[in-house]
């Protein structure tokens, strides 16, 4: 780490113009979602991520750059295992973890300071130090944190449009307080500040959190890592709720929201008590979690549980639910259907930083983005079929908001932003590949060179 710098500087140098990488998804591998510390073998992490970017928006594959920091692995197995291809340590302490992370970030953002930065699968308190310590320093954006809360919050959007009581009304009790469940509660907590007015400590009052502990409150004995402090309940007086279904019966939740990493969290008890309370509303239930394995429970439960009457959206995919001859399809709160248009909105405008509100107009445009079957059906997030179309309405979202907040740095979109045609222009940036090599030659308007038509010579 020490040599970080010049090694990314050498690599700066020995790039052509207009071939240096646009974007790099960058972990270490420790805390990769329903599999634990991977370390070195989290690999695939980035490399997978930068997949979705460039079949989901566009974004130009010769231009993608995929990152580990092998900074060891607390997973025995893999220490002990002779074909592990990563450093055979424990895990640094926090301070040599932060001095060696901001080292590289530092680096990889002198030598190309428009790069897009995604940070992916770090543990909770690093995910949560990193992007405190770079969101207003460098072009970064954590997936987890924000990714999760912003499409999470697109099909929010959708289902208290369909809930059947007023905003101010909803009581969300989320089961799971790691980095994903606050930062999805966060944004959430934005959406009824900015959308419905309500004041910000009304709008966290709507909210309440079970861990592994029970209910977070501020009088609860334990010490709350920092991240959990700021939904901490100090209205509860002497009440503790140690369970799930204590704290159902506690709060009466309209909305119940899953990312514990716990297979069938929600029974089927505490399923048809969530329809009981909400005799007047549709129930809102979102089990996050991924993959199936670690479901809070599944489509056909959370609909047989709610007479078909409940709102939902899962972290995985669950097949379509069939009763009284209608099929009903599930939605999927997945993250592709945002981070991708984020990192192109962001690679084509530069701007200096990405802010909340950027997040928040990608999450609204999502919720727009329903054509009328999908609304006619009762869907939360539009079909994944569409999701190049989808994304390039949602990257043009991301563009407006960066220009109308004065952040974007590229003088063509900051031009653009007011223009009616500015998806079709977003859309004429997305990379497709070449069908035929003259095709190659004039596609991809961002990429500076081309190869030149090979010359045939008849014998």
């Amino acid at each position: 780490v020490e040599n970080i710098g010049e090694i990314i500087g050498n690599y700066r140098e020995s790039i052509k113009e207009g071939d240096e990488p646009e974007i790099t998804v960058i972990t270490d591998g420790s805390r990769i979602l329903g599999l634990g510390d991977l370390g070195m073998n989290g690999m695939g992490i980035p490399v997978g991520k930068l997949q979705l970017y460039v079949a989901a928006a566009g974004l130009n594959p010769d231009r993608c750059l995929p990152i580990v920091l092998d900074f060891g692995t607390d997973t025995d197995k893999y220490l002990e295992d002779p074909l592990y291809l990563g450093i055979r340590q424990h895990r640094p302490s926090d301070t040599e973890f932060y001095a060696a992370a901001n080292k590289v970030i530092g680096a990889l953002h002198q030598a190309f300071p428009n790069m897009f930065i995604q940070f992916e699968d770090f543990s909770t308190e690093h995910a949560f130090g990193l992007l405190e310590h770079w969101r207003h320093r460098a072009l970064c954006f954590n997936d987890d944190i924000q990714g999760t809360g912003c499409v999470i919050l697109g099909g929010f959007i959708s289902a208290v449009e369909q809930a059947g009581i007023p905003p101010k009304d909803q009581r969300i009790l989320f089961v799971g307080a790691g980095s994903a469940g606050v930062g999805v509660a966060k944004q959430l907590v934005d959406y009824f500040v900015i959308a419905h007015g309500i004041p910000e400590a009304e709008a966290k009052a709507m909210f309440w959190f079970v861990d592994s502990r029970g209910m977070i409150t501020a009088n609860r004995g334990d010490r709350l890592a920092q991240h959990k402090v700021y939904f901490a309940r100090e209205d509860n007086g002497s009440t503790q709720c140690a369970s799930i279904e204590e704290a159902l019966e506690y709060v009466r939740p309209t909305a119940l929201v899953g990312l514990s990493t716990i297979y069938k969290a929600f029974s089927e008890k505490i399923l048809i008590r969530m329809s009981e309370i909400n005799t007047q509303s549709r129930p809102i239930v979102f089990p996050l979690s991924n993959p199936e394995t670690k479901a809070e429970c599944s489509f056909e439960e959370a609909m047989r549980c709610t007479d078909n009457r409940v709102l939902f959206a899962s972290g995985t995919a669950f097949p379509e639910y069939t009763a009284n001859g209608r099929v009903y399809v599930p939605g999927q709160g997945n993250n592709m259907y945002v981070f991708p248009a984020i990192g192109l909105g962001a690679v084509l405008c530069k701007p200096t930083c990405i802010t909340d509100t950027m997040i928040y107009a990608v999450s609204k445009a999502l919720a727009a983005s329903l054509n009328e079957q999908e609304k006619a059906d009762g869907e939360l997030y539009p079909r994944i079929e569409r999701i190049r179309e989808v994304s390039a309405e949602l990257a043009a979202a991301f563009i407006r908001q960066a220009v109308n907040e004065g952040l974007a740095k590229d003088q063509m979109w900051i031009s653009m932003a007011g223009d009616k045609d500015l998806v079709a222009e977003v859309r004429r940036f997305m990379w497709l590949p070449a069908e035929t090599f003259e095709q190659l030659r004039q596609c991809c308007p961002h990429t500076h060179h081309h190869p030149v038509m090979p010359h045939h010579h008849e014998e």
